[in-house]
């Protein structure tokens, strides 16, 4: 089963654009659509733009800027791309995350120009309204713009956010439990301490009484918490410091070449010899050796398909 993902329907390379072309991004169609399902919309065409069209632009308060034609502020789409903004966040309330164009009005994430009086941009940006409706819809979500995913520490962020959604919907529709609770956070282990090893042991300590809190509540908290830890990009610095933990488990395990083989291809990894996928090899080619049942379960080893390569060029 694939994992369902909204997306820019002009990143797919339907031809929606105002000018009536298209912002293929091939990463979408050629690697991610083999295990993401695209929900693809065009706010502007949703709404009832033509195409061609005449182009739009953010205006006003950078804080609720209003969507306008660049040539006429009369023809005014505000209302119109944040309502239909909202009513698609309700009709996907099953998507595990969004990919948006970058520097749109209607969908741009991030560092949307929001034109003033002058003419000029002002010195703030702001958010593409209907990117706006559905993060305030869902702020939760993995969310990310064209741009971005080709920084290769932004595009594997993103993509571990979404299969961890995903894993935390497949959670709650199974029926939450505070046994389930502490074993999603117990394989999650590593890979929270990889994002912030200071996040990781408040979320220990937020599940150390879990049974004398209520359920709901307590996984509502341990969500949040769980989604805004994983947004921190990982450094070399904290995965190395994963990575001597898991190498950890097989010190007795090992022959002292094989223990010096593994630290020194860690360090080398540290001081950025080598991507991480070299290291996270050779540990799982070891715990395939010696297996370990606690260590087999843990997201980090695996938080996406092999197939993705996204750890060879981190």
């Amino acid at each position: 089963m694939r994992i369902k993902v909204g997306i820019s329907s002009c990143l797919l390379g339907e031809s929606v654009r105002f000018d009536g072309g298209h912002k293929h991004l091939r990463l979408c169609t050629d690697s991610l659509s083999r295990f993401f399902e695209f929900v693809a919309e065009c706010p502007e065409v949703g709404i009832g733009m033509g195409i061609p069209r005449k182009p739009i632009r953010l205006v006003g308060d950078v804080d609720a800027p209003q969507a306008v034609a660049v040539h006429d502020y009369n023809l005014n789409y505000t209302e119109k791309l944040t309502a239909f903004g909202q009513q698609k966040a309700h009709e996907h309330s099953d998507l595990c995350g969004y990919i948006f164009m970058k520097n749109s009005p209607s969908c741009g994430l991030f560092r949307v120009k929001v034109y003033q009086e002058n003419g000029y941009p002002a010195a703030e940006t702001g958010r593409g309204l209907y990117a706006d409706a559905l993060k305030k819809a869902h702020p939760l979500m993995p969310m990310e713009e064209s741009g971005r995913l080709n920084d290769p520490l932004l595009r594997e962020n993103f993509i571990t956010r979404v299969f961890a959604y995903y894993d935390w919907k497949q959670l709650v529709r199974g029926g939450l439990t505070h046994h389930k609770l502490i074993n999603f956070h117990s394989r999650y282990k590593y890979s929270l301490m990889a994002h912030s090893p200071k996040h990781y042991a408040e979320l220990g300590r937020m599940l150390a009484d879990a049974g004398k809190h209520e359920i709901e509540a307590l996984a509502e908290g341990y969500f949040t918490e769980l989604m805004t830890v994983l947004s921190k990009i990982a450094s070399r610095k904290t995965h190395t410091n994963v990575l001597m933990h898991l190498q950890g488990y097989l010190k007795k395990k090992l022959s002292s070449a094989e223990k010096q083989e593994l630290a020194d291809i860690i360090n080398r990894y540290r001081t950025a010899e080598l991507p991480l996928i070299v290291p996270i090899t050779l540990l799982k080619h070891h715990f395939n050796n010696h297996p370990n049942a606690y260590i087999v379960r843990q997201a980090y080893l695996q938080p996406y398909p092999d197939a993705l390569s996204l750890r060879n060029a981190i």
